[in-house]
């Protein structure tokens, strides 16, 4: 099975927890034997449950590339989009990758789906056999029908041709109004959740129908000057031959904290407490305080180094556009190595709490506008600075000057706090090097 995962957005509508790097399918909020995991790494240990050798595409932005190695590995296939330019592009630029860097042939199925939908395995059971019927080429695509429990105008509609489990399609509309819903409904349609499958030949076609591009590389090479436009404006609402197959099973999107919430095993992640008066009360508290909530109702509470959230569940939906208002400084990332958290924020200094995975290291570089200074807390390490290496252990303090070149590497899980001194602390000042050998 080849799936490609997309894997687009900032999720600000799960703010404080998501931002421009941390979108919300990383957020670790599902409870597991083994602790918690993200949206996405839930998805792929699914996805690999059924199907153990499934070659698994990511398509992303770059911010997002660090976040995906740090919770799913390096065996993770990734296709980046340079610049953001809607869900057609990214999938004609994933499916070039598959065929030019992976390898995949052009008879083979490819199956595409979101990231983030909150589901159990028989949704990928489903998958499978959506690829399944792809390879038959009875139609060119294979669109998966959710079936609907309300009329609801954010998701475009499928209406069938017959009520068989698997039918053409007589009709497919994008996001109609609650009525024309309800009517949609009334004739037997079912929600696009945005999954489908195809042929890998019929999708490279249509890729270069509509975009002059001669490999991956030249595609990827002028990606910011390609059209802005969505799959199923681009492609499914102008293709005729078209098959639905029925989904009846649980499928939730997972986009606002009201859903988020209703997912959620226990109302509290994190150090909280509700008081006997609460009702339909969730909490999500990332930081090191307490919080202790009372007589609330239908409440959610979320903190972050990012900030604080208490809102109505149903107000929550509405945040957005006051998050998009706010200006600040990413406070909180995973990155391929580790995570960072920022501590504190003054004129000409930021402190920052640096966390670094056991056999991983930052990239070897050098700033020209800031001094650097590490006090290590816990862990051993090497460090690297201007190509002379020392361990590390805790109590150990290191100090760069602007221009120097320097990297650590953490022997066992290393953990940082990182002074940074200038007047133009900017994380563009940052010029990355080949280690010497």
């Amino acid at each position: 099975m080849n799936i490609v995962l997309l894997s687009g957005g900032s999720g600000k509508r799960l703010w404080p927890l998501s931002n421009d790097i941390r979108s919300k399918q990383f957020i670790k909020i599902f409870k597991t034997k083994n602790g918690y995991e993200s949206m996405v790494q839930r998805v792929y240990r699914q996805i690999k449950m059924v199907d153990a050798d499934a070659t698994v595409t990511i398509a992303t932005s770059k911010t997002q590339v660090s976040a995906i190695h740090n919770q799913l590995g390096e065996d993770v296939g990734i296709s980046v989009e340079p610049c953001r330019r809607d869900t057609f592009p990214a999938i004609a630029l994933a499916i070039a990758y598959l065929h030019d860097v992976q390898g995949i042939g052009l008879d083979e199925s490819v199956v595409v789906c979101p990231v983030d939908p909150y589901v159990e395995d028989d949704y990928f059971e489903a998958l499978k056999a959506l690829g399944e019927q792809a390879a038959k080429g009875e139609a060119n695509l294979v669109l998966m029908g959710i079936e609907p429990t309300y009329p609801s105008e954010k998701y475009g509609y499928i209406i069938p041709a017959t009520v068989d489990q698997t039918s053409m399609v007589d009709t497919f509309k994008e996001k109609p109004n609650k009525e024309t819903a309800k009517s949609y409904i009334s004739q037997g349609a079912l929600w696009n959740g945005g999954v489908f499958a195809y042929k890998l030949k019929y999708m490279l076609d249509k890729a270069h129908e509509l975009i002059d591009f001669t490999d991956y590389s030249d595609l990827f090479a002028k990606y910011d000057t390609l059209t802005k436009i969505s799959f199923a404006y681009a492609v499914v609402e102008k293709e005729p031959k078209i098959q639905v197959m029925r989904f009846a099973g649980k499928w939730k999107d997972l986009g606002t904290w009201n859903t988020l919430t209703e997912a959620m095993s226990e109302p509290v992640l994190g150090d909280a407490i509700l008081n006997e008066a609460c009702d339909n009360v969730n909490v999500v508290n990332e930081l090191n305080v307490p919080i202790v909530c009372m007589g609330l109702h239908d409440v959610v509470v979320s903190a972050s180094p990012e900030g604080i959230l208490v809102s109505d569940k149903e107000q929550s939906s509405y945040i957005k556009p006051y998050v998009d208002k706010i200006d600040q400084q990413i406070m909180f990332a995973e990155k391929s190595w580790g995570s960072f958290r920022v501590l504190d924020v003054e004129d000409s200094s930021l402190t920052i709490k640096v966390m670094l995975n056991p056999g991983h290291r930052m990239n070897y570089h050098s700033h020209q506008r800031r001094d650097e200074i590490w006090n290590v807390i816990s862990g051993e390490g090497v460090v690297t600075v201007d190509g002379m290496e020392q361990p590390v252990q805790p109590g150990d303090v290191i100090t760069m000057q602007a221009g120097c070149r320097h990297m650590v590497t953490a022997v066992t899980e290393l953990k940082m706090i990182e002074v940074q001194l200038g007047k133009e602390i900017s994380v563009d000042d940052k010029q990355k090097y080949e280690l010497e050998n």
